[in-house]
This record gives C-alpha cells, structure tokens and sequence, in this order.
C-alpha cells in the first residue's frame, strides 16, 4: 500500500477460530495490506496455520500470545507494535467471518479522508441474526448514547472499525479495563470523550452456524455481568464530564458524525 494509506493496517484479534482464521486472513489480504492477526492463547491449531500462511506472504504478520488474555489486551498488543512500526491507524475486524473483508478498502478510504475521526461500523443484521443478540444490543446502544451525550455512535459493539492508534493508545495505558469483551464499547466511548469524531458505514454482520464454521465465545452470564460493570465506570465518568461534554456540543454543529 503506497500514500496515505500505507500508514494504515489491518488488525486482528483471534482467540480458536478454527479453520476461519485462515480464511479471514485470505479475504482481508485481498482487500489490503498489510494484515496483522494476534493469535490470543489459541488451543485449536490456528495459531500453526496463520503462521504458515505469514510465512509465504510478506503482507501478513502473526503474532502468538502464550496464554488467552481477552479481545482487548489482544488488541493493545498489537497496536503498540503497530505504533512502534509507525503506522496511525488500524482497522480492527473479528477472525469468525462475522465481518466483511470486502468493505475494507472502503473504511480505509474514508479513513485517510478525515484521519482525526474514527470510522465505526453499522450493522446491517441478516434475517437470520438471533434477535436475542439484535435486541440486546439495543440496550448497550442505549447507554453508549446517553454516555457520549449522544455524539453520534449508531453502535457502540459492532467491532469493524478504523481507529487512530495514537489516541487509542493513550486512553488504554492510562487504565487496566477494556482488555476483553468490554473493549469495543468502551474504546467508542472514551474515545468520543477525548474528542474523536465518529463517522458510521453500514457494513453487514454475518452469523455463521457451526457447520459453517461459526464459534462465539461470548457467555451471557459472565459478560453481560461485565458489561454492567462497564457501564457503570463509564456512567460515573460521564457524570464528572458533563459539564464539559455540554459545553463542547453546544460549540460543536452540525452533530457528531454527520457525513
């Protein structure tokens, strides 16, 4: 990748995939380079074969954590090695074929066209998607909203997106949080706090059956219980920041994120 856009990579987290991580990688290749994938504490044989996929394509680069740290940590591991390398900017996407490698040209673009923004992926569910799943995304949207002061994120879960590295580092290191599921929205949030504007594309979300290959490692009890925990440290934040929040939204128009 040449121009703007070669400060730009591709970032995956990946935790037993399976066979889909490979595949991933091949699709994202297609689209861009270079693609990073950190293999978080696999037991499944995938961190093997992403190597071996890395081994014959300069594009790739896989690293391998010893043990599972969560989606976050994961995260983190990589955008200090990309920041170290000099890249800016990094769009995350999952290895479960969840999200659309095709559209990643696309978010790159309007990346490089407005580089202070994050580019934040809108779901667009398939009739098929598990309505347990649609609806209680509604209520985490709910909140994300009211903690942002409404600035403009359509999803505060959906995990295709264009960070600047630079302010995302700095929110992560300052704190011991968004290491695992609680990652996607609290770095949406904090980060629209710090003042990054986010700017929505629809991008369709895929569930895969388990005979296609589809694995989520998602626990209801265990992360929802997480996710209450995250909104309430982000509720009290949002509190101490209101005043602030007011003051810069009234400066601030047309809203957050409009086109």
């Amino acid at each position: 990748m040449s121009g703007a856009g070669a400060k730009h990579l591709v970032l995956i987290p990946s935790y037993n995939a399976g066979a889909r991580l490979a595949q991933t990688m091949r699709e994202a290749r297609t689209s861009w380079q270079p693609v990073w994938v950190v293999v978080d504490g696999s037991t499944d044989g995938s961190a093997g074969a992403a190597l071996q996929l890395a081994e014959h394509d300069a594009g790739l680069r896989v690293f391998v954590l010893p043990v599972n740290c969560g989606k976050g940590a994961a995260l983190l591991h990589g955008l200090q090695a990309a920041h170290a390398a000099g890249y800016t900017h990094a769009l995350t996407m999952d290895s479960d074929g969840q999200h659309p490698a095709r559209l990643i040209g696309r978010f790159m673009s309007a990346s490089i066209e407005r580089p202070d923004a994050m580019i934040l992926g809108r779901p667009v569910f398939e009739a098929s998607a598990p309505l347990v799943r649609v609806r209680g995304r509604r209520v985490g949207n709910s909140w994300a909203n009211l903690e942002t002061l409404f600035a403009g994120v359509a999803d505060s879960l959906y995990g295709f997106r264009v960070y600047p590295i630079a302010d995302l580092l700095a929110i992560m290191q300052r704190q011991r949080w968004m290491r695992r599921f609680d990652f996607d929205t609290e770095a949406a949030v904090r980060l629209a706090w710090r003042g990054v504007v986010p700017i929505n594309l629809d991008a369709p979300v895929k569930y895969l059956r388990p005979d296609e290959g589809g694995v989520s490692h998602f626990r209801y009890g265990r992360d929802n219980l997480l996710l209450v925990w995250m909104h309430a440290r982000l509720v009290v934040g949002f509190v101490l920041r209101l005043p602030w929040l007011i003051g810069r939204r009234l400066l601030r128009r047309p809203p957050f994120g409009a086109p």
